[in-house]
């Protein structure tokens, strides 16, 4: 242990002449002498403890630990296990103050005994080549010289080459040892020396031809004269063009630039847009298809494969969810699939709470861009119905809540509509339910309908720049009369909720009122129904035709039931009670027995009645919460989906399973046979089976 040492004390050298003259006071037998003679004496400092010879032989003592002094001692961490915070006993000790990375190799290392057994091999092998080219030297020498000039010049030729080739071989043996084979230590980590234990697959290079752009050489000399009359046509046609604004009014020559301005702005910003909008929507569309590759690939490949083992039911699979930040707290009122683009369809966003009533959209979507619709339009009124040309598919023509009617043009980005009515043209009083595009007229006019809660059905013609109204018929509440005054008699007017043409008699149509009944009627009256039928007890939906069958058409209501129609018979064929207000329904366009109903209660269900006359083979909920009421349902022309709109502003992309669009089977030895024939006769069977039903009751 180490022993606690005695305070240093400072020296000072003094002479030994003032030590003498500090014993004998008055001598001076000090003075002159040699410095190496001076001695030293200790001087104490005036602050020094005064220690006794115990203590100072006392020991104290050190001991040196691992523990690192300012290391924390209280850390605590929460348990999920034991569900409690608990003291953590290890902590990390170790403090290091320096570190260097050296390149020395310690003598003792496998390392280090490798490298000197390589220089001494180096240093030996050039050792024994000087004493084997030496001793060859000597041996030549002395040899005695018994051929003739000639051998021995021919004999020191050939042995010159041989003796190099021998010390070349010594040198290489002697450079090149034989080194004791190492014993390789087994590993206790059982470590790979390699790089990487996995396989590395080759990288592949992918390479596509492409037809390279058109190339043209222009070639042309220009010279002054050439370039003198550049000039002068310049002039004189600036010259023409003051000329022409002399003659104008100041008020035209004002309008005049404002308009050229403008011209000159707008096709200067459409040129850089165009180019830069198509490239953006094609990346746009590339990432969005990369975004939601799984559902795409479900879209075209994906068949659930449970429908071998259940014959009488289907499901829906969800693809797209479509969905819009500006019409958030709007309900989907209307849908519609462009008859031309199968992937573009059009969502009408309005309100059905008629104390709530604010703004409306008009939204197209296509399947290929789920992220952001390819059209917006706005409006200060709800829309609560639409439809698409089926010739000129850019034209889409709304119904508004207010009344009004207009016509949105696609192809011109403006976000107003091109036709709108007012008041002054013969708008409805109440909101309008529902229109259709009609054929054009004799003048080859564009011409649509139109349904309102007025009583009024409205044909529109579109005349140059404006809409042309007729009134084509007045709904009167059949049965329903109040007397007046003096005796009169005053009709309530019946409130139109849905209406549909005949797909092959041109002047036929239904229309469904808010009572509950269904009027057959035709463009030719206006004052007679050619038939009523007492359909629902409250509002009717929607009416539809059935696209194979002439006879046939289906209607829905909320009170709970859909029925399906022989438009000859005034009782329904089939009555479906669904358990909730049903919002709309659509028949299927692949087959005449399939169709598809929505409810309130956020289920969508699917009918086939050639599989299942008495119930649905489908019905699903297919939204996320209960709350959301289903409103509007319609089929692809094309691909086996559905587009579902509820009361949020979403529409949802669903996917019908093989059980849902069955297609005859094939029997042997003969062919499939397919095309309208084939499903109006299947629908006539079923027909036919409920009408003798029907007649033995």
């Amino acid at each position: 242990m180490p022993q606690r040492q005695p305070p240093r004390r400072q020296s000072i050298s003094v002479g030994r002449g003032a030590r003498k003259r500090d014993e004998d006071s008055g001598t001076d037998v000090g003075e002159g002498a040699d410095e190496w003679a001076q001695s030293k004496a200790t001087v104490r400092p005036p602050d020094q403890l005064e220690l006794t010879d115990a203590e100072l032989k006392e020991e104290f003592t050190r001991i040196l630990t691992a523990n690192n002094p300012h290391a924390p001692q209280n850390i605590v961490r929460y348990s999920f296990k034991e569900g409690t915070y608990k003291l953590i006993g290890v902590v990390n000790q170790l403090a290091v103050h320096f570190s260097q990375v050296g390149n020395l190799i310690p003598k003792d290392s496998d390392e280090g005994r490798r490298q000197h057994y390589r220089d001494e091999l180096a240093a030996g092998s050039q050792e024994s080549a000087k004493v084997v080219i030496s001793e060859t030297e000597i041996l030549e020498e002395e040899e005695e010289p018994k051929e003739t000039e000639a051998e021995t010049e021919l004999g020191s030729q050939t042995d010159v080459p041989a003796a190099e080739a021998a010390v070349k071989a010594t040198e290489e043996e002697l450079m090149t040892p034989k080194q004791p084979k190492e014993r390789k230590l087994t590993n206790q980590f059982n470590f790979s020396e390699r790089a990487s234990q996995t396989l590395n697959n080759p990288l592949r290079d992918r390479e596509c031809q492409m037809e390279p752009p058109p190339r043209t050489n222009f070639s042309a000399t220009a010279n002054q004269w050439e370039i003198y009359d550049a000039y002068v046509e310049e002039l004189k046609k600036q010259e023409k063009t003051k000329e022409k604004e002399k003659a104008k009014t100041p008020v035209a020559k004002k309008m005049g630039k404002m308009t050229m301005r403008k011209m000159t702005s707008m096709e200067s910003q459409s040129d850089d847009i165009t180019k830069v909008t198509q490239a953006a929507k094609i990346v746009e569309r590339m990432v969005n298809q990369n975004t939601y590759d799984d559902v795409a690939q479900d879209f075209k490949y994906y068949e659930d494969a449970a429908d071998e083992y259940r014959d009488l039911e289907g499901t829906l699979l969800p693809l797209w969810k479509f969905q819009n930040d500006k019409a958030k707290r709007l309900a989907v009122t209307a849908l519609c699939w462009n008859p031309k683009y199968n992937d573009l369809f059009a969502v009408g966003h309005g309100s059905y709470d008629f104390m709530k009533q604010s703004r409306g959209m008009l939204l197209l979507y296509s399947l290929k861009n789920p992220s952001f619709p390819e059209y917006i339009f706005s409006s200060e009124s709800g829309i609560m119905c639409l439809d698409m040309h089926v010739d000129h598919p850019y034209l889409v023509v709304v119904g508004h809540y207010d009344g009004n009617v207009a016509i949105y043009n696609l192809k011109k980005p403006q976000s107003q509509p091109s036709f709108r009515s007012s008041a002054k043209s013969g708008k409805h009083t109440d909101p309008v339910w529902q229109v259709k595009w009609q054929k054009d007229d004799m003048d080859n006019n564009l011409n649509f309908f139109s349904v309102s809660s007025d009583g009024r059905i409205v044909s529109w013609t579109l005349l140059k720049s404006e809409l042309v109204h007729m009134d084509v018929i007045k709904l009167k509440a059949e049965g329903n009369t109040t007397d007046g005054l003096n005796g009169l008699q005053l009709h309530t007017v019946g409130c139109g909720t849905a209406f549909d043409f005949h797909k092959e008699i041109d002047y036929m149509f239904l229309v469904g009122t808010e009572e509950g009944k269904i009027y057959k009627c035709s463009k030719s009256y206006s004052s007679k129904f050619l038939d009523t039928y007492d359909a629902h007890n409250m509002a009717v939906d929607a009416v539809s035709w059935n696209p194979y069958h002439a006879k046939v058409f289906m209607s829905c209501s909320s009170d709970w039931t859909v029925k399906i129609w022989d438009h000859t018979i005034k009782t329904p064929m089939f009555i479906y009670d669904l358990n909730s207000a049903v919002g709309d329904v659509a028949w299927a366009p692949y087959s005449s027995t399939v169709f598809a109903a929505v409810t309130t209660d956020g289920k969508t269900h699917v009918f086939d009645l050639s599989i299942n006359k008495y119930e649905a083979i489908c019905s699903q909920p297919v939204v996320a919460k209960k709350k959301n009421k289903i409103t509007h349902v319609q089929f692809n022309p094309i691909h086996p989906i559905i587009i579902v709109g509820d009361d949020r502003g979403h529409v949802i992309c669903l996917k019908l399973s093989p059980n849902l669009r069955k297609m005859p089977k094939e029997k042997k030895g003969q062919e499939v046979q397919k095309g309208p024939a084939v499903e109006i006769t299947k629908l006539d069977k079923l027909l036919n089976l409920v009408r003798e039903v029907k007649t033995k009751t």
